[in-house]
């Protein structure tokens, strides 16, 4: 848990890590400190309380545990931010501000669609167990759910 003060509100940004190997995020923001925390507890709840009957489904049903295996995960420059033909780049290798270490979980594309719900995240990768294959679930604009499988693409 970590809380921290942005202008006049507080942060909460939990995490958990359930015995499935899954992770839930959430996020409160509030004038008051406890608030903030109340507020990200609060949503929490209301993930696991939604998910709870997928989750025990998928534990029970899972004879060991998920897998991850390790992939390199780099932030890039952003750049000035103009637009005009001024700030063109020479190049288009981008720059590397950092290098991590990060994991990707083997799942099922529906326990990726839980997982990325449960975290909050805008998109998940993650190596699908049905076929050992690099996929990218993701939500979409419209409030669907995009699915990227490339081992499909022909």
């Amino acid at each position: 848990m970590t809380f921290s003060r942005d202008g006049h509100e507080f942060c909460c940004d939990a995490s958990v890590h359930l015995s499935t190997g899954l992770n839930v995020q959430a996020k409160g923001r509030a004038n008051e400190i406890y608030d903030s925390f109340d507020g990200a507890v609060a949503r929490m709840e209301k993930q696991l309380r939604r998910y709870k009957r997928r989750l025990k489904d998928h534990h029970q049903s899972r004879q060991s545990p998920i897998e991850a295996f390790g992939a390199s995960s780099y932030i890039l420059h952003a750049g000035s931010g103009d637009t005009d033909e001024a700030s063109e780049p020479d190049s288009l290798q981008p720059v590397i501000v950092a290098e991590m270490e990060t994991q990707v979980q083997s799942l099922s594309v529906g326990e990726a669609v839980m997982q990325m719900e449960l975290a909050g995240a805008p998109l998940l990768v993650f190596r699908n167990n049905a076929h050992g294959g690099v996929n990218v679930v993701y939500q979409r604009e419209d409030g669907n759910i995009g699915w990227v499988d490339p081992r499909n693409f022909q």
